[in-house]
């Protein structure tokens, strides 16, 4: 018999709402907390019916990616997920479950799922986070239908400094071979949008571990700066309990959306969650941000 979904147990949701409200004083730690606790209930979430390969899309020891395909899948479409760390870690697998669980939920939903990595500051510096998000979206466009994706149905999706990434990538025509960006949409959540070193911000020396002090490249880096008329169809995720100034950000990319494009982008708040929780939730039970991104996909708007 198939598993059914984890529910997120009271527990949880209670260390949750304890430590929202002080979510910007202890990042570090309490990401830690909340990726622990999310992954002891998603090692029993479902994970049947689907094929999962790891592929190298470059050729440094980061541009790897983990392919998850439903059995069977034909003409599929495709999430293409870019996973968080502040610009200066992080990888595809925080933990044995996270984010993986991000393509498997995705692939349970008849979707092609990839879930990225790349490479890091003080290292790489800006743009090679955006340039390894070309090399997999480039991979995926030559590749993935013989995994049964669509290439002409790739969605990109991107969490906290993942999302300044694939932000970047999907508005700023500079890093689209043949002036496009191959994708049909991009998805935002808890999204670093706005690039930033400012004493408010907890992650400021990760940020000049990438940027440097420059705040005109800042600037350039920042995917609103990128809003115009023909960006691509968007949806933006914000958690209750953000990282200081990201859910500010994420509202301002929607205004800068709704003036450029001329209707608002669809914008979902993520009551009771935190920047940790918003992506560490999924293929749990509780599926309002899933359904919500299925739904994107489908409508295409």
């Amino acid at each position: 018999m198939a598993k059914t979904p984890p529910q997120i147990p009271q527990r949880l949701r209670e260390m949750m709402l304890e430590l929202g409200p002080k979510w910007g004083t202890s990042i570090r730690a309490f990401t830690k907390l909340q990726s622990e606790a999310f992954s002891e209930i998603l090692a029993d979430a479902p994970k049947e019916g689907v094929e999962t390969r790891e592929i190298a899309y470059g050729g440094h020891p980061r541009q790897v990616l983990d392919v998850f395909a439903p059995r069977g899948a034909a003409a599929a479409p495709v999430v293409l997920f870019v996973h968080g760390g502040a610009f200066v870690e992080g990888n595809k697998d925080r933990t044995a479950e996270i984010y993986a669980n991000v393509g498997w939920y995705f692939a349970r939903q008849g979707v092609v799922a990839i879930n990225m990595e790349y490479r890091l500051a003080p290292e790489f510096k800006y743009p090679a986070g955006v340039e390894d998000v070309a090399a997999a979206v480039a991979w995926t466009r030559a590749n993935i239908a013989r995994f049964g994706g669509d290439p002409q149905r790739i969605f990109l999706f991107g969490h906290s400094a993942g999302a300044a990434h694939v932000g970047c990538y999907a508005y700023d025509s500079r890093f689209h071979p043949g002036g496009h960006a191959g994708a049909a949409g991009l998805i935002v959540v808890s999204g670093r949008v706005r690039i930033d070193n400012l004493p408010q911000n907890p992650n400021a020396k990760n940020v000049e571990a990438y940027f440097g002090t420059d705040t005109a490249l800042m600037e350039q880096g920042s995917v609103i700066t990128h809003v115009r008329a023909d960006s691509m169809p968007t949806m933006i995720g914000i958690a209750e309990f953000e990282n200081p100034q990201l859910d500010i950000y994420c509202l301002e990319l929607a205004h800068r959306l709704a003036q450029a494009r001329g209707r608002a982008p669809r914008v979902l708040w993520l009551a009771g969650h935190n920047h940790n929780s918003s992506i560490a939730h999924m293929n749990t039970a509780e599926e309002l941000l899933g359904s919500a991104i299925l739904e994107f996909m489908r409508s295409g708007r």
